[in-house]
């Protein structure tokens, strides 16, 4: 499959929220679905930046200000969406690998801002999204997922030893869990609505620097620079799977697409594989009811449980 964004589909009538918009895969993204005739909400953290991104897009936008590691901004978020209704939501906002900090909450940064502040965003857009009318939820995971372990005993490293890339790996994991179990509750709710997952492979954006940036590191921007020239592809080509996952109707829920070619690295989407951590059903809800007790969010649908773990 050679699937590019020109083949996106006329998005007419369809409302798109993308996180994280204001640069890289996210940015990327909303001016595809722009350019295919969609109405796009750009959501950032900072006006200045949401405006500079509004401003490279050749179609009207809207915006919304939301911080994902700030749970306050993420609960003001809904009431200041500039639309009425909401037919796709793109998880898209992420931190890579910085040096321990904490969210505005107390969060471990990476699974407060990566899943715990999307987490709390779907949970109260839900409400104004058709659920029984084609709606979707599309959340960017990573293959570093296959590095990461839940530790649900102490999920923000309050007591264990912080590695960087393994919370990061833990984040991205809790994306793909999460993913999973709002499919399945979909599914046992009788809704339509399509809870998918996608992640980009080597993409070089900003996403890279922000560790090396928080971490006053100049050696490890510069590495990161010169691996980005040497093997990441271009935001564009990054955000094919979570476009392909947003826009096109043979998307099945529960579904995971990344790029075809070089273990996943680059290339156009497809669907792919993960691991049997990201499939455990009964670590899924357990992530579930542990999320909606930090974020104080509460998803009103059935909350029948799995017996067991599957691979």
């Amino acid at each position: 499959m050679d699937w590019n964004a020109e083949d996106i589909p006329d998005l007419s009538g369809r409302t798109f929220l993308v996180t994280g918009a204001t640069s890289g895969l996210g940015l990327a993204s909303a001016k595809a679905l722009a350019r295919a005739g969609g109405q796009v909400v750009l959501g950032g953290r900072s006006v200045s930046r949401l405006s500079a991104a509004q401003q490279q897009i050749p179609h009207e936008t809207q915006s919304v200000l939301i911080d994902l590691a700030d749970l306050d901004s993420v609960r003001n978020a809904p009431a200041d969406l500039p639309v009425d209704g909401l037919d796709v939501l793109i998880n898209n906002a992420g931190v890579m690998a910085p040096p321990l900090q904490r969210t505005a909450d107390g969060f471990e940064m990476q699974i407060g801002t990566n899943h715990l502040g999307h987490f709390a965003l779907t949970g109260l857009l839900l409400p104004r999204m058709p659920v029984t009318a084609g709606a979707r939820v599309v959340t960017v995971s990573s293959a570093a997922h296959r590095m990461g372990a839940m530790g649900l005993d102490d999920l923000n490293y309050e007591h264990r030893r912080y590695f960087a890339w393994s919370a990061y790996g833990q984040s991205k994991l809790a994306n793909l869990l999460f993913m999973a179990e709002l499919d399945r509750r979909a599914r046992a709710a009788d809704w339509s609505l399509k809870s998918v997952a996608a992640h980009p492979g080597f993409s070089a954006t900003n996403l890279q620097f922000a560790g090396p940036a928080i971490a006053h590191n100049p050696i490890g921007r510069q590495l990161t620079r010169a691996v980005n020239a040497m093997m990441g592809q271009s935001a564009d080509s990054g955000a094919r799977p979570q476009l392909y996952a947003a826009t096109m109707p043979d998307v099945l829920s529960g579904q995971y697409f990344g790029p075809q070619d070089f273990f996943e690295t680059r290339g156009a989407p497809r669907r792919v594989g993960r691991t049997s951590a990201a499939k455990d059903p009964v670590v899924a809800a357990r992530l579930w009811d542990l999320s909606e007790e930090l974020t104080g969010v509460h998803y009103d649908i059935p909350t029948s449980r799995p017996n067991s773990s599957t691979s």
